[in-house]
């Protein structure tokens, strides 16, 4: 039987290497994002033919938009195993004192509002077949504020932990899990939004997105008898 992954933020970064790495177990994918450009790069890296991949523009913090991309998902698909929500973003000028409104929303709208519209979306056939995995990529700024990260990224990652932890307490009966991903510094093009870039040298000692891909795999390969709620990962 095949297995559906629909795996949001997917056109780079966490997102791209948790594609490559589902892929090489099988699985068809929806690769979702705003750059349709990536994402059509990441169905290329997989291998996949048009058949076992879906490439789909949706803006995820919009949820029109993420109501009519589950429509199109289950028609091609009828049904979505797993879930993973790893689309996120960050402002340079991300400090209370300079943090506008509209970056503010724009994270909130991104890395919770489309993670929540995203999981309304397929968990009711998750429900009903009582079965089905979500992994949330927080980070560890939903852990611990920090000014590295920003209120208005904290906020949405403390969030995002939160809906984890509603999801396991109110669906775990009906065979749906979640695991809530923390990981820290990730060599990534969101390090590119930082006030100031970290150099080569401080990027080179930091995890990459495969390292993450892997704790997404374990979470979803455990028996259905398990759930990894949760999992901090750090560089060593």
């Amino acid at each position: 039987m095949n297995r559906t992954a629909v795996i949001t933020g997917a056109g780079s970064g966490v997102g791209r290497a948790v594609a490559l790495a589902l892929a090489k177990q099988n699985w068809q994918l929806v690769l979702l994002g705003r750059t349709k450009a990536a994402l059509e790069e990441t169905a290329r890296l997989t291998g996949l033919t048009a058949e076992q991949v879906l490439v789909h523009g949706c803006d995820i913090g919009r949820v029109d938009d993420v109501n009519g991309m589950a429509r199109t998902v289950l028609e091609k698909f009828k049904t979505v195993d797993a879930l993973v929500n790893a689309a996120g973003t960050n402002a340079p000028k991300r400090a209370l004192e300079v943090l506008s409104f509209a970056d503010y929303h724009s994270m909130i709208d991104t890395n919770l509002h489309g993670a929540y519209y995203c999981v309304q979306a397929f968990l009711p056939q998750m429900r009903e077949r009582k079965t089905g995995t979500i992994v949330n990529i927080v980070s560890d700024a939903g852990k611990q504020a920090s000014p590295k990260a920003g209120p208005g990224y904290v906020v949405s990652k403390f969030g995002l932990a939160g809906l984890t932890q509603a999801i396991n307490a109110e669906e775990r009966g009906n065979g749906v899990r979640a695991c809530a991903v923390f990981p820290g510094n990730i060599d990534t093009p969101l390090l590119d939004k930082r006030p100031i870039p970290p150099p080569a040298e401080a990027r080179a000692r930091m995890m990459l997105p495969e390292d993450i891909a892997e704790c997404v795999l374990l979470a979803i390969n455990l028996p259905p008898r398990a759930i990894v709620e949760e999992l901090i990962v750090r560089p060593r």
